[in-house]
């Protein structure tokens, strides 16, 4: 069910300004992509955070973490970015412009933050980043219906000349209950969006479109829409695989190696041709590990997302326990109720299937009541392989409800 988005200017600018909403967690392996009015700014680009304080305007004390939005940003632009700094809720800075294009708050637009597609609740010093996050910036407005990123899938990274492709686009969309603002977030077709680049398509009603490439070699392929963000360039390479493109040695051309290839792979992913052989990894997004929920307030929705994987996502399953007062349950899907464990350890819970959708949610017949909980998750792709290494922050979390 869609809840009407009802953060108004005002909130939404105290929430860029929020500055300290955890301690920094470290450095880690993100991307981050920046799109502006026209076209895109960056590029999608992988980083690695750094313990190195981002400081803008000269004054030491005006200093955010490397490991924050700022610190990603910082990188991925090679500090060409600007923006005043704020004493509210604790100091922050707020974005104003990158590399050259300017959204400044009061403009009549200003620059968004994202987080695996869903805006951030936290300002870009205060948004510390995790293993895997993808970060986008985009300028929204201050009033009237907000855009909505855009998800081009289905893009192979290699292609044969000729060979209709179906790709699928997508718009994450997030509302806000309008009383407490838990976000919810639904991922919904697109009618009528434009795929272009290497080739070009209209998707139909069901968010879908066939695209045919016959020009041989490295391109790429990104869907726009009017009043929504444009996805992220996805890469493909065009080959029969005996023309010399993407890697292949030509017919009748002596056995040379070719010195830069443009598919890449670790030899055991699934790309270029080789086997998978690793498994879609799992993040929950909608509760973070040791977080604590009020009485009477505890999640009723849990959601997350699985990373990409070249032989398709197979099932998601999850696995709820819960501890309270020495009694240990686990939830059971089919009876849609928790029930008691003979023996207490998260390990001896049920696992239950929440289909094979890369962004999944589950709704829980009623919210959590009092107690410890662990959340796990387990995927299985197209290939049989299983995410079933269990870590923290990522694919398991332990919550409290009091």
């Amino acid at each position: 069910m869609h809840r009407l988005r009802t953060l108004g200017l005002a909130t939404v600018a105290s929430l860029a300004f929020i500055a300290v909403p955890a301690q920094a967690v470290g450095p880690a392996d993100v991307t981050v992509r920046v799109e502006g009015d026209a076209d895109t700014l960056v590029a999608r680009a992988a980083v690695r955070t750094t313990t190195t304080p981002v400081v803008k305007d000269g004054n030491p004390a005006h200093a955010c973490t490397g490991t924050s939005a700022a610190g990603a940003l910082e990188q991925s632009t090679a500090g060409a970015w600007s923006g005043p700094w704020s004493d509210s809720f604790g100091g922050a800075y707020t974005v104003a412009a990158i590399r050259g294009e300017s959204h400044a708050f009061g403009s009549g637009r200003y620059w968004s933050i994202f987080v695996n597609d869903v805006p951030a609740s936290f300002g870009v010093c205060g948004l510390e980043l995790q293993d895997g996050d993808a970060l986008l910036f985009a300028p929204v407005p201050e009033s009237g219906t907000p855009p909505n990123p855009l998800v081009l899938a289905g893009v192979p990274a290699r292609a044969t000349p000729g060979q209709a492709l179906t790709v699928t686009v997508t718009r994450v969309v997030t509302t806000f209950d309008p009383v407490t603002y838990v976000p919810s977030t639904v991922r919904e077709p697109v009618a009528g969006a434009t795929v272009a680049g290497a080739a070009s398509a209209t998707t139909g009603a069901d968010g879908r479109a066939q695209v045919t490439i016959d020009q041989r070699g490295a391109g790429t392929l990104r869907a726009t829409k009017a009043g929504e963000i444009r996805s992220s360039s996805e890469a493909l390479c065009v080959t029969d695989g005996a023309d010399g493109s993407c890697g292949t040695t030509a017919a009748g051309a002596p056995e040379l190696a070719v010195a830069a290839a443009v598919c890449q792979t670790a030899g055991d992913d699934g790309l270029c041709g080789t086997a998978d052989r690793r498994a879609a990894l799992a993040k929950i997004l909608s509760i973070s590990e040791r977080q604590r929920f009020g009485r009477g307030r505890g999640p009723r929705t849990l959601r997350g997302s699985v990373a990409g994987d070249p032989s398709g996502l197979r099932d998601v399953r999850l696995r709820l326990t819960r501890t309270d007062a020495g009694r240990c349950q686990t939830f059971d899907a089919r009876r849609e109720r928790f029930v008691a464990l003979a023996r207490c350890g998260a390990a001896r819970g049920r696992w239950f299937s929440v289909g094979d959708r890369a962004d999944w949610t589950y709704l829980l017949p009623r919210a959590l009541t009092r107690g410890r909980y662990v959340l796990d998750v387990e995927t299985r792709d197209g290939a049989g392989n299983r995410d079933t290494l269990l870590q923290r922050t990522r694919n398991r979390v332990v919550f409290f409800v009091g």
